[in-house]
């Protein structure tokens, strides 16, 4: 797989030197992609300062930290699991990576405690990419494509993903991932 190929299930990393505040140092898991259309995904490495049970009314006590998923309608809440044999309606991404599903049955399984904080995670907002606009970035070089393994998003500490998935790739991008954030720091 080259590259520039992108597909459902592909983990995206911005370059190294990208100046966007939206996405520096950010993997972004898409979940949706179509060859020449529209593609969504989530930012799975900006927790921010709340829990989900927080942010939505008659929500079971669950103390599940949300993520900022990207720029894009944050006044949306998302959510991506590895219970997708549990909750219907789920759309599977890639191997052990479900999206959505029934927000009902949801709450249920939280609060019956048969799903727990560390089989999902929740998002504000997300990525959004315009008509062919993502293989265009990719093609300029903003995004680095990376392989998805269920493990970046329910195993890995957030502040460290970026680093963890470009060393991962190996050869010169486990160079990339040693790089300070800032160049002034060298």
């Amino acid at each position: 797989m080259n590259g520039t190929e992108i597909k459902q299930g592909s983990l995206l990393l911005a370059e190294p030197f990208m100046m966007d505040p939206n996405f520096k140092r950010t993997a972004v898991l898409l979940c949706e992609h179509s060859p020449g259309g529209n593609s969504i995904g989530f930012i799975m490495n900006r927790p921010l300062a709340m829990n989900v049970d927080e942010l939505i009314e008659d929500f079971p006590e669950f103390s599940c930290e949300v993520y900022w998923g990207g720029p894009v309608q944050t006044d949306t809440i998302h959510y991506v699991h590895n219970v997708g044999d549990m909750l219907e309606e789920s759309v599977k991404v890639s191997d052990g990576v479900y999206w959505g599903g029934d927000f009902q049955k949801l709450k249920f399984l939280i609060a019956s405690q048969l799903i727990q904080p560390e089989n999902i995670r929740f998002f504000i907002g997300y990525s959004g990419w315009g008509d062919g606009q993502l293989q265009d970035e990719l093609t300029y070089g903003s995004w680095i494509r990376a392989d998805m393994d269920a493990n970046y998003l329910f195993n890995s500490a957030p502040e460290g993903l970026w680093q963890q998935v470009m060393a991962h790739k190996g050869d010169n991008y486990s160079i990339l991932a040693q790089l300070p954030e800032s160049m002034s720091w060298n």
